[in-house]
């Protein structure tokens, strides 16, 4: 089975702006860090945008043949 992925957008310091992914157990708790952003964006758009791909990314990894 697979464990929920999450996409959070957060805003450390002001008009930074940086995306995250976390998976959780199957009940939601435990989350981990899957994969989060290496620079800050400039807006919430453009790190949404950048936490979208990178989720989609994590998604296709997961449907490749042969994973588990």
């Amino acid at each position: 089975m697979t464990h929920p992925i999450e996409l959070t957008i957060q805003e450390p310091l002001p008009g930074a702006y940086v995306w995250q992914l976390l998976e959780t157990d199957d009940q939601g708790a435990h989350p981990r860090v899957l994969g989060k952003a290496y620079d800050a964006a400039d807006s919430y758009e453009l790190a949404l945008s950048a936490g979208q791909r990178a989720l989609q990314s994590a998604i296709r990894d997961r449907a490749a043949p042969g994973r588990k």
